[in-house]
């Protein structure tokens, strides 16, 4: 079992779906501090507040990945409450829709804004304050499996994974000799709220859609947030050992492989 006993942790989009499961893995594997951040600071404050009833010290900061100044200040306004940071979880994301044919310049600015450069910079500042601590120190960027192609309709989200898995590995590679490590998940269609929300809203699904969607799955099921948070804390963890630079496909559907 991972032992974050000694973690302080900042778990970008916390507040809900997979970061919430995240947040709340964290905590049950020894974590006793704690900044989870996004966008709606009514959700966060309430979603802080319940995760401090396991008896951590457990803050909400509001912040935009989509603005770089934020997502760097929200590493240092954790250092100024905990003293160190140690542990990141890149996982806010946008997943606005739009295809080769259709997406904007603004979209698509968005999108790399939020899914790739703001991760990249709260990464920088993570790992520079780490380094000057002389610290170790272990990030997870929640990555896609849609940046391995995506769906038509995912053109600008699944390229601006695609970056960030790039980032992943390559600040893996920087990072390494100064013991600070970084690895990535690859994510299927995944059970959250606001997957519920987007099939309901974007794509007219009714309300039915998890029970025929999942009845069509090979193992009769979407990948579900608690799973992977299992994994994310796993490799936050010293149990994951010299573990950098790896890119973990987490789905059913296995990339590369055809009907037969």
């Amino acid at each position: 079992m991972p032992d974050h006993s000694q973690t302080i942790a900042i778990v970008t989009g916390g507040a809900q779906g997979l970061g919430l499961a995240i947040a709340q893995a964290l905590l049950a594997d020894g974590c006793k501090h704690m900044v989870i951040s996004g966008r709606n600071v009514t959700k966060g404050e309430d979603a802080a507040a319940r995760l401090r009833e396991t008896g951590a010290d457990v803050r909400f900061l509001p912040a935009d990945m989509g603005n770089v100044t934020e997502a760097q200040e929200l590493v240092d306004r954790t250092i100024s409450r905990f003293g160190r940071v140690t542990s990141l979880v890149n996982c806010a994301a946008d997943t606005s829709r739009g295809s080769i044919l259709d997406t904007t310049p603004e979209g698509w600015d968005q999108l790399m804004n939020t899914n790739a450069r703001g991760p990249f910079f709260a990464l920088q500042r993570f790992a520079h304050a780490a380094v000057a601590a002389g610290h170790p120190a272990t990030a997870v960027n929640i990555v896609t499996m849609s940046s391995h192609c995506g769906q038509s309709f995912l053109a600008g989200y699944a390229a601006s994974k695609a970056a960030l898995a790039n980032i992943t590995k390559n600040s893996a590679n920087a990072l390494r000799a100064k013991r600070v490590r970084v690895n990535g998940i690859n994510v299927g269609w995944m059970d959250t709220p606001g997957e519920d929300m987007i099939q309901k809203t974007v794509h007219a699904a009714a309300d039915d859609w998890l029970a025929r969607a999942e009845a069509a799955q090979p193992m009769g099921m979407l990948v579900k947030p608690a799973h992977v948070a299992g994994l994310v804390s796993y490799m936050l963890s010293a149990e994951s050992g010299v573990m950098t630079g790896a890119m973990v496909d987490f789905d059913q559907n296995v990339t590369g492989a055809y009907g037969e």
